[in-house]
Formats: structure tokens, sequence, C-alpha cells
């Protein structure tokens, strides 16, 4: 079983999330924990500025971005799909 951690951006940005984006998030994370590759999370994985991590959706357009690094996860940022990769 893996580690679960949250960074201290993610941390900051999850603050400032409205409160059922924040009950959304423990709710997927809770499915996570279970399943990381079920299909309702879009478990993928990135490029570019987020090469080696992997994203899972929260809401239609928000994201959670994470790395798993040995028997650890950390999850290192959470917004909209404009917010984390500019487009």
């Amino acid at each position: 079983m893996a580690f679960i951690s949250r960074h201290k951006k993610f941390t900051r940005q999850f603050n400032h999330l409205p409160k059922k984006i924040k009950e959304k998030f423990e709710e997927k994370l809770r499915i996570f924990i279970i399943n990381n590759y079920t299909l309702e999370l879009n478990n993928h994985s990135l490029y570019g500025e987020w090469f080696n991590h992997r994203s899972i959706d929260i809401t239609g357009d928000v994201r959670a971005v994470f790395k798993e690094e040995g028997d650890f996860i950390i999850f290192k940022a959470i917004g909209t799909h404009h917010q984390l990769y500019g487009k």
C-alpha cells in the first residue's frame, strides 16, 4: 500500500478551492485509495512541464496532479485544466 501525501503547493491551492470542489476531491481520493486506475478517475500520464507525473479528474474541468515515487504518492497541484496546463 502506498503512502499518500500533499505537497505544500497542493495544500495552498486546495485551501483556495470552493467547498464543493474540496469535498469532491476527498470523495475521489477515497476512490483513488481503493483503485487508482478506475475509469472514473481517468488516471493518465502527463508530459511537458509535468513529465513523470500523472493526473486524475476531480470534476469536469478540475484535475489533481500527482507523482509516484516508490511507495509514496505525492499530490503536487490541483486546479482547472487551464490553470495547470495553460490550455
